[in-house]
């Protein structure tokens, strides 16, 4: 392969987790999502559930309202945030991971992390946010909050995270090697063009 690792970040709803999945399966490599969260939290000591969202979405939806949290909760501990903390040992592990072998990451900043790798292959999946929201309805239900809003919610949160830790800005085309539309080319079709790329056909 020309390419051993694949990082792959997501609109919420996108399908990302599933295409990145497809891929591992089609290349025969391991594939880090729940796993990464897994190992992690046994780190970290804190529970999976608090690692699954600390480790990629900000509380808030707003950048200068994680600022000052994180600020604070570091003033009044005396010694470094959680969110600081979760962080550092998430890319500690994220490198390591890298390290093993072929692989591939799906979320968690890892297309910063391994930036420096010559190795690694960058993607970003997105769709319309009316797709995205029949996507989450079909998936994981309907709840009380409308699927565009927590389309919205989640996409805000995941975006003040990304920001705050690499300062630069999620979804950026320039940041990735490849961005694809989920939608206009389909789940199968995506695959088919991450593994080609992997492989360097």
């Amino acid at each position: 392969m020309k390419y051993k690792i694949l990082t792959i970040s997501r609109e919420f709803g996108s399908g990302g987790r599933s295409i990145g999945r497809a891929v591992a399966e089609r290349l025969g490599i391991p594939f880090y999502d729940r796993e990464l969260v897994n190992k992690v939290a046994l780190e970290t000591g804190f529970t999976q559930e608090y690692i699954a969202e600390a480790g990629e979405y900000a509380h808030v939806k707003s950048r200068l309202a994680f600022l000052f949290s994180v600020g604070h909760a570091e003033h009044m501990q005396g010694h470094t945030a959680p969110a600081e903390y979760i962080w550092a040992t998430q890319s500690r592990v994220i490198k390591s991971l890298a390290e093993q072998g072929p692989c591939v990451i799906v979320g968690r900043c890892a297309d910063y992390i391994l930036k420096e790798r010559e190795d690694a292959f960058h993607v970003f999946i997105h769709a319309p946010k009316e797709a995205r929201a029949e996507r989450i309805v079909r998936l994981y239900g309907e709840k009380t909050e409308k699927p565009i809003k927590r389309l919205d919610e989640k996409d805000s949160k995941r975006k003040v995270h990304y920001n705050h830790f690499t300062g630069s800005t999620w979804g950026l085309s320039q940041n990735y090697n490849l961005s694809l539309d989920s939608e206009a080319l389909g789940i199968d079709k995506c695959v088919d063009i991450i593994v080609s790329a992997m492989k360097g056909e």
